[in-house]
Formats: C-alpha cells, sequence, structure tokens
C-alpha cells in the first residue's frame, strides 16, 4: 500500500491486511513523507500487523504513531530467526522514531598476550590477528587496564611497544617497581619468561589454582636447593595471586562464559545493565541507556537489546536475563549469528542469580544517577530559555570556537548539546584552509558555510541556537552566514569572555552584535553556556595540537635532504618518535638501517 504526501488519501488498513500472507518477515511503517516509524518482525504477517488495527488499547507511543502511518510495507523472510535478523538490521540502519534504540557500535575491547619469544600484554580492539592470544571480550577499557597492571604486580610481564623493547640499553622505572622483569636488556631468560607467560595465560583463563600449584612446586624446588632469594620471589607471587583470588567476589566454580542482563525502570525512563562474566571470572560491568523507550516494558526493552547489542557481536553459550518472554525466537537468531547454541536462562539459581541482583542494582543505580544529571539539566536550560527569552522548545544547541597558534594549523570545532547532554558522536572538527594566517573572521565564516549548507539543504538535524566563542565581529559574520543560507529563524548568540576574563563575567552578544546580556554568576543558564563553550574550546584546542605537531614532525624531517620516506619511519621507530631523533647522538643515529656516517652528521645539524 502506498500513499502520496501531497494527495494523502486515507489509510485503507482492512485493504493491505487483505493482501497480507500469513508468512514470516518484516513489517515497516512510514508516514506521508516516506519517514519509516516503525520497524517490526512477525512469525505470521497478517496476523502481527492486523493486531494493530483491531485492539482497542494500544500504548500511548504505538497510538501516537498509528495516528502518522500513511503506508506499510513488508518483507517475507524463510523464517522467523530470518525476519529479526532483518529486523534488527533495518532498526540500525533506518533509527525508526518509535522503536527502541540502543546505539553502541563500538566493538568491546581484550587483553592480548603477543606471540613473540617475549611475550607483550597489550590492549586489543579490532580483528584479532591468529599470531596472538587474546582474552575477553571485557566491558571497557579501565577494565582491560586493570587486568594489565594486575598481571603485571604478579607475572612481571612487559607492555612496552617492539620500537621501544628492541633498543633499551637499561631497565626502565616498571622493572624498578618491580612490574616487569626487564627481558629486554636480558635480566630474565627466555625459559623463564616463558613460565610467567603460561602462568599469566592460565589466570585469564580462570585456572588459578594450576598456577598456585606450579609455583608451590618451583618455590619448594628453590628452598630446598638453597635458593631463597628465588624462593621468596614464588612465594611473593604466590601471595599477591591468592589476594587476588580472594578478592574475585563474583567467581564461578564451575567457570564458563556467560552476559548477564538486567533491566531497571524508573518514571518512564530504562536502564539495561550487562555485567560479563569470562572463565567464571567477573570482568565489569556497562550500563545502556535506550531511546524511545518512554512506556516500554522490561521484556520489551531487553529483547531490544539482546537482538541489537548481539547483531554485530559473537553471544556467549549462556545469558542470564531479568525478565520473561519466549525465548525460541531470539535464542536461534542469536545462534544463527554466533555459530554456537545460545541459551537465555530467565530462572537463574545460585551464582547466576547473584549475578543477575547485582546487574540489576547496578542499572538502579546507574538510571538513578543519569535522572538526577538530567534533572539538573532540564533545570539548566529551562532558566538558560528564560534569561534569553527563548521559547520552550529550544533543545539543541550547537558551539563553535576556533583555534590556532599564531595562525598555524588553524581547526575549528562544534559540539552539540541535546536531549539534556553533550552529544559526543555528532561533534565535528574541521581544518581551515585557504585563508590568511590568524583571520578568525574569516575562519568562522568557512566553519559555519561547511556546517549549515548541508543542513539548509534539509540534510541534518537544525539547531534551535547557535552559541559563538568570540565577540561582536564573529558574530556578525555567523548572522550574515545564517541570512545567506536563509536560516535566520535560528537563535545565536556569542560568548564573549569579561574584561578580567573571569569566569561568571561573560557578556552574551545578541545576534544584533550591538546589544549584550550579562547573567548572574550563580546562574544555571550560564553555567549550562559556560559548560557548552569549554567543550567546545577543548575539543577545538585538542584538534589544534594534533595538527600541528603533525605538521611540526612532518616537516622537521621532511626538510632534510636524504631523508626521505622510508628513513623518517626508520628514524621515528628507533627513537619512538621526533623528540627521541632530537636526542639522539650522531652515533646513535648511525646505528639506523639506512642511515651513513655523513647523512647523520646532517641530521644533527639540521636538527639543532
Amino acid at each position: 500500500m502506498t500513499a502520496s504526501a501531497d494527495s494523502a488519501p486515507a489509510f485503507d488498513a482492512q485493504a493491505l491486511i487483505g493482501s497480507l500472507p500469513h508468512l514470516p518477515g518484516v513489517y515497516r511503517m512510514l508516514n506521508a513523507k516516506g519517514d519509516v516509524l516503525y520497524v517490526g518482525k512477525a512469525r505470521d504477517l497478517k496476523k502481527r500487523v492486523s493486531s494493530y488495527f483491531q485492539k482497542t488499547a494500544q500504548s500511548p507511543r504505538i497510538a501516537l504513531m498509528l495516528t502518522q502511518v500513511a503506508v506499510v510495507e513488508t518483507t517475507v523472510t524463510r523464517s522467523e530467526a530470518e525476519a529479526l535478523i532483518l529486523e534488527n538490521n533495518l532498526i540500525k540502519s533506518l533509527a525508526p522514531r518509535y522503536n527502541i534504540l540502543f546505539r553502541d557500535d563500538k566493538s568491546y575491547p581484550y587483553l592480548m598476550l603477543s606471540g613473540h619469544a617475549y611475550p607483550r600484554l597489550g590492549f586489543h580492539r579490532g580483528a584479532p590477528d591468529g599470531k596472538h592470544r587474546y582474552f575477553g571480550p571485557f566491558p571497557h577499557t579501565g577494565a582491560v587496564r586493570e587486568s594489565i597492571q594486575l598481571l603485571q604486580k604478579i607475572f612481571r610481564l612487559r607492555t612496552c611497544e617492539d620500537s621501544v623493547f628492541q633498543n633499551r640499553s637499561r631497565p626502565c622505572l616498571l622493572h624498578q617497581i618491580r612490574r616487569c622483569s626487564a627481558p629486554c636488556v636480558g635480566l630474565v631468560g627466555e625459559e623463564a619468561y616463558a613460565a610467567d607467560a603460561r602462568n599469566a595465560e592460565l589466570f585469564l583463563q580462570g585456572r588459578e589454582d594450576d598456577v598456585l600449584q606450579a609455583l608451590g612446586h618451583k618455590m619448594q624446588e628453590a628452598a630446598d636447593q638453597q635458593y631463597y632469594e628465588q624462593a621468596a620471589f614464588y612465594r611473593d607471587q604466590i601471595q599477591a595471586l591468592a589476594t587476588t583470588q580472594q578478592k574475585q567476589y563474583a567467581e564461578s566454580s564451575t567457570g564458563g562464559d556467560a552476559d548477564v542482563v538486567a533491566c531497571a525502570e524508573i518514571g518512564g525512563a530504562a536502564c539495561v545493565n550487562l555485567v560479563m562474566v569470562r572463565n567464571g571470572r567477573q570482568l565489569g560491568d556497562k550500563s545502556f541507556f535506550p531511546h524511545n523507550a518512554e512506556d516500554g516494558t522490561a521484556p520489551e526493552v531487553l529483547q531490544a537489546f539482546l537482538t541489537q547489542h548481539y547483531l554485530k557481536r559473537e553471544a556467549p553459550a549462556i545469558i542470564v536475563v531479568g525478565a520473561e518472554f519466549e525465548p525460541q525466537e531470539i535464542e536461534a537468531a542469536l545462534a544463527q549469528q554466533a555459530g554456537h547454541a545460545v541459551q537465555l536462562v530467565q530462572r537463574p539459581q545460585g551464582q547466576r542469580r547473584a549475578w543477575l541482583e547485582m546487574a540489576l542494582k547496578n542499572a538502579q543505580l546507574a538510571l538513578a544517577q543519569r535522572l538526577s544529571h538530567a534533572s539538573n539539566q532540564e533545570a539548566r536550560i529551562a532558566a538558560l530559555r528564560e534569561a534569553l527569552d527563548l521559547p520552550d522548545t529550544v533543545q539543541r544547541i550547537e558551539c563553535f570556537d576556533i583555534s590556532h597558534t599564531q595562525g598555524e594549523a588553524t581547526v575549528a570545532s562544534c559540539v552539540v548539546y541535546d536531549r539534556y547532554e553533550l552529544r559526543n558522536s555528532e561533534y565535528r572538527r574541521y581544518n581551515i584552509a585557504g585563508i590568511q594566517a590568524g583571520d578568525d573572521y574569516a575562519a568562522m565564516r568557512s566553519v559555519l558555510l561547511r556546517r549549515y549548507e548541508k543542513i539548509s539543504r534539509g540534510e541534518g538535524a537544525v539547531p534551535d541556537l547557535i552559541l559563538i566563542d568570540g565577540g561582536k565581529g564573529q558574530v556578525s559574520v555567523a548572522r550574515d552566514v545564517l541570512a545567506e543560507l536563509g536560516m535566520n529563524d535560528i537563535f545565536l548568540f556569542g560568548v564573549a569572555k569579561g574584561e578580567t576574563r573571569k569566569p561568571g563575567l561573560e557578556q552574551l552578544i545578541c545576534a544584533d552584535a550591538k546589544t549584550s546580556i550579562q547573567l548572574a554568576r550563580d546562574n544555571p543558564g550560564l553555567h549550562l553556556i559556560q559548560a557548552i563553550r569549554d567543550e567546545a574550546h577543548r575539543f577545538a584546542i585538542t584538534g589544534h595540537r594534533a595538527r600541528r605537531g603533525k605538521a611540526r614532525v612532518t616537516s622537521s624531517l621532511e626538510g632534510i635532504g636524504g631523508v626521505g620516506a622510508k628513513r623518517r619511519k626508520e628514524l621515528l621507530a628507533r627513537f619512538g618518535g621526533l623528540k627521541g631523533v632530537i636526542g639522539a647522538s650522531i652515533d646513535d643515529l648511525a646505528q639506523v638501517h639506512g642511515i651513513s656516517r655523513s647523512l647523520a652528521e646532517k641530521i644533527y645539524r639540521e636538527l639543532h
């Protein structure tokens, strides 16, 4: 069924239902403009779609959606599991307004034990390499780094990059504080180091008892041979490992991998907490906050999370969930994605029940904190609207800043504040070129044109309020650009620092660039402006420093005759960056592959 936005004929639900088959598939509900409102899957398309138009008691969210439906499109699939996968692929790509959405496209980090003769502990994200061993996934980078620090303390494995490891002439600070056995300078043999690496691997696999037994034998052997210093070293390892084992309160006697998922609801808001357990060891947790879940039940939210979260990730064999629903179709879809059987445990007992209670408590705490933050942010934006006489519809704020060093490496930033929080995924940086160095007005014009030309054509979200970090000149430029693009209806203010440049004395320059407003230092609206302005400044200066540093590194070595791309790469790898190259002596430079004595002298002269 189709409907034109121009003629806008009445939607004929009965005619649509009569044309649908009794087959599994996916349906998409669209409005008159062709925007996808909702994507759903069905075991029986005819029965599922007809239920929307036959029931009298729909939830407020679904009832509102049905008033906008002009078109329903369907796709038949071979099975319900296939329909579930297709549904969530479409949800990810289309982000429909009335679907419960979880936005987390980042891959999870792993702990890596490299395949070198002296294996390195490291952080890894992305596709695995068959040369190395990987453990995880971990819910966040902090959990990986905590594990690395623990393994350093117990097994003293190296964490340095190969370029550093291969060029050390003396032990580093980590060896001095007993976090590394210094294989780089031969203070530990390859066999002894390999034994430590094997024990670390057993530990990561949840086999602490095997490690303790092996270390106990080594301690006894060293003591019998009267190598008391070595025996004391093994004793310290055993004590550290035993202490760690005692602290692992979430350890399971059965081991194995599992994910634990619980949902908390407060005042129409929802939070899903994911606890990861690998080899019987709890690796940490992460909280997710869905969009469009205002009147969704816990089972609905959890089903949406399970299918969307594991769409591009391998699910473990066991997933403990904190709500009851029919699990068969989700289990089949996840198993099809993962390549192995997946079981959803809805009524856990014993240790799994303890995990689920912990996940639920984490979800409740995270949601309470978020609601408290949202309430504070709501008060701030309400105060801002009142102080600047803005309508209640003002919600999305975009702020711009320019950063450079005497005109060098100019970078502009745009940060976005929407729905009571800063939206990091929508931040943008713009490298400014083709203008006179140090011309902030031209830089501001350039970034605003690049930002809003597409938006003026309907390709992106239109802000309600634009903030410019600057005074009357920058505001005048911004006003002219918006007028040129036909976007005069957007509220515009400049944020100029006060005479002493102290926080609280900012002047808000109005769009006419003639009048200004100074809010009280304790005004919550001013605090919101300061937070957004400071974030724009941070984001701009970070990008500027990176661009400037890259330009200076490149130019410093590129300007030296006889040093091409390959030799630059060799030098930077050998000395760990430009700073190391500058600090190297002529003799050190001459030891680099491809660098003769005469070229080393030339490089030294040029850099100094």
